[in-house]
């Protein structure tokens, strides 16, 4: 009996503080001195009753606040619209930045080392310098032999277009020259591929050996050239002048890195090259300028620094000095053409960004307290605490900036990576680059903090309203 009068007195309270208005209850502590007998219940039930009413209390909290959200939807949109596009660009801007910063951190294992010429860019070496490469080249701690761990790497450019004058960016076609028994094995991202895609890979490759002249193609590249797997075209080359060749499609990349690349037999290319000496008399001007790359594998970094230190002293290659770096100190080499542009994106436009997007959501939680002093006034007259309706102001900033940041960061993650497959990111040989699985937390991070701190000013300019300034001034 006693317990269930305690029940009826507590359901009392909560519903004559609604009959007035009062949306989050009366904290305990403000209790009147009549109803402290049921602080003296049983601990059991004290907690369980404290519980209940704590739960009533913030469930009725947040929806005062989704109504006061609802309250100015022309308000809520605009800044809604402004967070949403603000994060978009943020959560990109990062998305970049961390793959950037992932192709050039250093690996302790599974080394990519490129050997290019040391003092000129484009690097143009001599192809004779192939086959004492390959001599470097360790065998790996699984067993597999130094000649598989190296690879060579010749740019063959050219038109589909008769002619060269009239070339656009639908008809340019790059091939990569290389032998290819390694696309499958030495190629960054085609070595991890899932069985049955690899296998694929094996196959085309397999192809491309029995016939100089198959090549494989991007799908990216594809649609471009308006060509599809089977079809032959020629090339019309303006890095090899003279060597036009014609090729035949045996196969398509996965979708990714390589969607606007192509690749070719290297013996197609350099025959190719002999067969016009002996018809000319004399070498083509490029027959000494053919090796541009040679990518090295490595499992041990101190065997990576051995194999650097005999290539760059070596006697074989006193003709065109040579370097050997890993892939990510020369990815970032390539990339100093840009550190500038970066480092702005990264220290100026995110926090500019950052700021305006908190001015925003300020300006618009200062509008709604100013409009709302009136009402403020009559909530502390109910009962309302200060802490309480500074609550109420940053939870409404929150839930705002909460959400909007979820749904851009979400919805971008979902239309770029799933949707459109990556946006094309054509710089240092990267296909395309995705939104990073870290920006489905960096939106709702986003949108809370520049929320939060918009909104801090205006939520204590509520919380410190005086309702006798108020009354005095409706009076």
């Amino acid at each position: 009996m006693r317990a269930a009068r305690h029940e009826r007195r507590v359901a009392n309270v909560m519903v004559g503080a609604d009959s007035f208005g009062l949306r989050l209850g009366t904290r305990f502590t403000t209790l009147p001195w009549s109803w402290w007998p049921l602080v003296s219940a049983p601990v059991e039930r004290r907690a369980l009753n404290f519980a209940h009413f704590l739960e009533l209390r913030d469930m009725k909290l947040f929806l005062l606040m989704l109504k006061n959200v609802r309250r100015n939807l022309f308000r809520t949109i605009l800044t809604a619209l402004g967070t949403m596009i603000l994060v978009l660009v943020v959560t990109g801007i990062w998305s970049v930045l961390e793959f950037l910063d992932s192709a050039t951190t250093e690996k302790s294992q599974n080394i990519k080392g490129i050997v290019t010429e040391r003092w000129q860019i484009p690097s143009q070496m001599p192809f004779s310098y192939a086959r004492p490469l390959e001599d470097y080249a360790p065998a790996n701690k699984s067993g597999v032999p130094g000649k598989d761990n190296v690879m060579t790497w010749q740019f063959y450019g050219g038109t589909t277009d008769p002619d060269p004058t009239k070339r656009t960016f639908d008809s340019e076609f790059l091939a990569i020259a290389l032998e290819p028994s390694k696309i499958h094995t030495m190629m960054d991202e085609l070595d991890a591929l899932p069985p049955a895609e690899k296998q694929n890979l094996v196959d085309i490759a397999e192809k491309m050996t029995q016939k100089r002249e198959g090549v494989v193609v991007g799908p990216g590249r594809l649609k471009l050239l308006k060509k599809q797997v089977g079809d032959r075209f020629k090339v019309t080359s303006f890095n090899y002048r003279g060597i036009d060749l014609e090729f035949e499609i045996v196969g398509t990349f996965p979708e990714g890195r390589y969607d606007l690349s192509a690749a070719m037999n290297r013996d197609y290319l350099n025959d190719s090259l002999d067969a016009w000496a002996r018809k000319s008399s004399k070498p083509h001007p490029m027959a000494n300028k053919t090796l541009n790359l040679v990518w090295f594998r490595f499992d041990d970094p101190n065997v990576f620094n051995e194999v650097a230190d005999k290539i760059v002293n070596g006697p074989d290659f006193t003709e065109v000095p040579v370097k050997l770096e890993t892939a990510s100190s020369g990815i970032g080499n390539f990339l100093e053409a840009y550190r500038d542009l970066l480092w702005g994106m990264r220290w100026l436009l995110c926090p500019a960004i950052l700021v305006t997007l908190s001015l925003v959501v300020a300006n618009a939680i200062s509008i709604s307290v100013r409009e709302r002093r009136q009402e403020l006034a009559v909530m502390k007259v109910l009962g309302f605490v200060p802490r309480q309706i500074l609550i109420l102001v940053l939870g409404e900033a929150l839930l705002l900036g909460i959400l909007c940041g979820s749904v851009s960061s979400g919805g971008a993650y979902y239309l770029v990576n799933q949707i459109f497959g990556g946006i094309p990111f054509p710089i240092a040989f990267f296909g395309a680059f995705k939104i990073s699985t870290h920006a489905l937390w960096w939106g709702p991070a986003i949108g809370a903090t520049t929320a939060f701190l918009g909104s801090i000013v205006p939520a204590w300019s509520a919380r410190t309203v005086k309702v006798s300034e108020v009354f005095s001034k409706v009076a």
